[in-house]
């Protein structure tokens, strides 16, 4: 949980009163700073996990899907949110590298270079030239195998990852909902923008858009984009399989019967 203490003072008015001039660098009066606070409460603030969340995380890894949490939090809060959806489990949790820190992930693996010119990125060569890859791949190959969550993560770690999956050969697909995610959301080989929640950046960076803000409405896109590929599989195989063996049919109809017999 995110903690707010609330807590009163009283103050003097009038000469007796605290120097209002007198502040520090972020503009609190000193004098309200020192001790003297009656504490009332303590709130704890929880995001709270839609109750789908976590069997569509379940199928999604099932069906070979590797799922990983980035996000901002602090490492303890995601860890507690990635035990809540499945994404942290017995199996997982206590594998090296299974749980990393923004700043930490980027200098392990020193950042990208484009290998166009082999020059740390961004760099001077033109957008349509720069291609990027991770500079410490040695590193990298040990670390995403086990990564499931990565927290206090900035823009450019998310960009990182997204960078560093696709050159081992992985298909991504990238979920966000803020500004900051952009270019990872446009990196990835399909984006999914929140479509209540997110910012026009992030929508206008995304291939799909969802409507209802809900993870389990992306593994029915996974399930229906895997059904359309099986089904044009099956049906180039049945295609092919026929015509081969009415050419076959023909082909030996015509010699020997003189004409064909379909």
């Amino acid at each position: 949980m995110r903690t707010i203490c609330l807590a009163y003072k009283d103050l003097k008015s009038g000469d007796g009163g605290p120097d209002h001039d007198d502040m520090d660098q972020d503009g609190v009066i000193r004098a309200i700073e020192k001790t003297g606070f009656t504490l009332i409460c303590i709130l704890g603030i929880k995001d709270i996990i839609r109750k789908e969340v976590p069997g569509a995380v379940a199928l999604c890894q099932k069906a070979g899907i590797t799922v990983r949490m980035v996000t901002g939090d602090n490492k303890t809060t995601a860890m507690a949110i990635a035990r809540e959806c499945n994404i942290l489990t017995d199996e997982n949790k206590d594998l090296p590298d299974a749980i990393l820190e923004g700043p930490e992930f980027y200098q392990r693996l020193e950042g990208l270079f484009c290998k166009n010119c082999n020059k740390d990125s961004p760099c001077d060569c033109p957008a349509e030239d720069v291609i990027e890859g991770v500079k410490n791949k040695t590193n990298f190959k040990t670390i995403y195998k086990n990564l499931r969550v990565l927290a206090r993560s900035r823009p450019e770690d998310k960009y990182l990852l997204v960078t560093g999956l696709k050159e081992m050969g992985d298909v991504v697909a990238v979920t966000g909902d803020g500004t900051n995610d952009a270019p990872a959301l446009k990196k990835a080989d399909v984006g999914f923008a929140m479509g209540i929640t997110g910012t026009d950046v992030a929508k206008h960076a995304a291939d799909i858009i969802v409507l209802d803000d809900n993870f389990a409405s992306i593994v029915k896109a996974c399930m229906w984009g895997r059904n359309i590929y099986d089904n044009i599989r099956k049906f180039l195989q049945f295609q092919l399989t026929v015509n081969i063996v009415a050419m076959f049919t023909a082909f030996v109809g015509s010699i020997v019967l003189k004409e064909s017999p379909l």
